[in-house]
Formats: structure tokens, C-alpha cells, sequence
């Protein structure tokens, strides 16, 4: 039993709870102070390195949450058990699920987004609009062009959720847990502590240096592992370091 049961279907939940969720993660490092000892930018940085205004990345993000909002509704919904019984799979069973749905996500994220880069007209008309935000913060995790939002985000979320053939509950942890850890990512903090920094080697620094000039065409993987990085040659192994005005610096150490 879970805490929604028998106010909110699995479906909806399924559908609603990543987006609330994205908020109020997002959020919550947006209401930090300015944490300049744990930056991996200046506060500087981002104000002038960045190409489009914050209401602009809102207005963007809430129309790709839109988009998959109906996506999930519809898939979430034609999947589900017509009669309305549903027999949720063992933990294990689950756990195995959402790793499968990890590595399906994992290797659609990585091709199509290097493609992405490889194809001068999809990175400059398309793929170029995420990579405005040269310093990225968490709340533009999902910022990104309503064509690429379709194809990376919610195209490779179906294709996880049919592959793992996890049930829309299991898809309520999931999902929640993949917003989660896209909004860490992007975040621009090197926190003390952070459970995603100690436990995935794909992290807030190694998506970093992808923002960055010398890193575009390294480090595609996200949202969870390096894998495809490293097996295909696109691994940009990086030092960080501190800067003397208080912070860190994620520094490449390829040439």
C-alpha cells in the first residue's frame, strides 16, 4: 500500500508526481543562498555567461512538462490493467525493473543526444537551446527545445517504462527518482555530503564540463551512468579543483 492509494490512481500519480516533484527540487536549490564556497561557477558566471533570461527557462520547462504530462497520461493509462486490479511485482522483481529502465534510458539519452551534437543543423536549431545555459542551475534541468524534449526526454521515459514492463507505481519511483537526479545534475553546487556525488561517477562535475566549450562533444551520457562515455571514447576525465576566490572548478584533463 502507498500513501496515495485510494485518493489519486497509480496512472495520475504516475503522470503528476515527477513534475511536483521537479519543483520542489528545483526550488529548493533556487531559495539556497548563494553558497560560493560549494559553487562550480560565480554567481557572476551565471549572469553573464548565460544567453536567455530565468522566465524564459521557466516558460520552456513548463512546456515540455506539459507535453509529458499527456504523453504519460495516455501511456500510463492504455497499459494499465483494465479491470482496475493491479498485482504489484515483489521488491526485487521492482528493483530489477527500474535498473533496466536506468540502462534503457541511459543508452537512448546517450545516441540520440550525441547525435544531437554530430548533426550541425539538429544542434543548431535544436539541441543548441539547452546549451544557452553555458552555467547551468536546476531548475533549467529540463530546459530545452520542445522537438528535443520530445525525443530524449519523454520518447526515452516511454521506451523505459515499456521495456522494464514496470507497472505505472513502479513508474511513480521511478521517474521521480530520474527528475531527481537530472535536477542534481544540473544544480551547479558541489555540496558536502550529496548522495549523488558519493554513489554515481555521472554527476553534477561531469555534467559540467559537458556545458563547458572544450567539453561539448564529451561526457553525453546522463542521467545515470558513464557507460557509453567510456566504452565509445567520449569520456572527458576531469580534476576539480578549488578556486582561490572560494568555490570549485570542474577542469578537464584531456586535451
Amino acid at each position: 500500500m502507498v500513501f496515495w492509494e485510494g485518493y489519486v490512481s497509480d496512472e495520475v500519480m504516475g503522470t503528476f508526481a515527477p513534475i511536483v516533484v521537479y519543483w520542489i527540487y528545483a526550488g529548493f536549490y533556487h531559495l539556497l543562498p548563494p553558497l560560493d564556497n560549494y559553487r562550480l561557477h560565480t554567481m557572476r558566471d551565471e549572469g553573464e555567461k548565460n544567453l536567455v533570461p530565468f522566465k524564459a527557462v521557466v516558460k520552456g520547462v513548463l512546456l515540455q512538462q506539459l507535453v509529458q504530462a499527456i504523453v504519460a497520461l495516455i501511456l500510463l493509462t492504455t497499459t494499465s490493467n483494465a479491470s482496475g486490479i493491479m498485482v504489484q511485482p515483489s521488491i526485487t522483481k521492482q528493483i530489477i525493473q527500474i535498473v533496466i529502465a536506468m540502462f534503457v534510458m541511459d543508452t537512448w539519452q546517450y545516441f540520440v543526444h550525441r547525435y544531437m551534437h554530430q548533426n550541425k543543423f539538429l544542434y543548431r536549431h535544436i539541441h543548441s537551446q539547452h546549451h544557452r545555459l553555458v552555467v547551468p542551475y536546476a531548475i533549467g534541468a529540463l530546459y530545452n527545445h520542445p522537438i528535443e524534449g520530445l525525443l530524449l526526454d519523454t520518447v526515452g521515459g516511454a521506451i523505459s517504462f515499456l521495456v522494464s514492463g514496470m507497472t505505472a507505481r513502479t513508474a511513480v519511483i521511478f521517474f521521480c527518482f530520474a527528475v531527481v537526479k537530472t535536477v542534481d545534475d544540473h544544480c551547479g553546487l558541489w555540496l558536502p555530503g550529496n548522495i549523488f556525488h558519493l554513489f554515481f561517477q555521472n554527476n553534477t562535475a561531469y555534467h559540467d564540463i559537458h556545458h563547458q566549450l572544450q567539453g561539448l562533444k564529451y561526457n553525453y551520457s546522463q542521467p545515470f551512468f558513464p557507460i557509453w562515455d567510456k566504452l565509445l571514447g567520449t569520456y572527458m576525465p576531469f580534476n576539480l579543483v578549488k578556486r582561490a576566490e572560494g568555490g570549485f572548478e570542474a577542469r578537464p584533463a584531456k586535451d
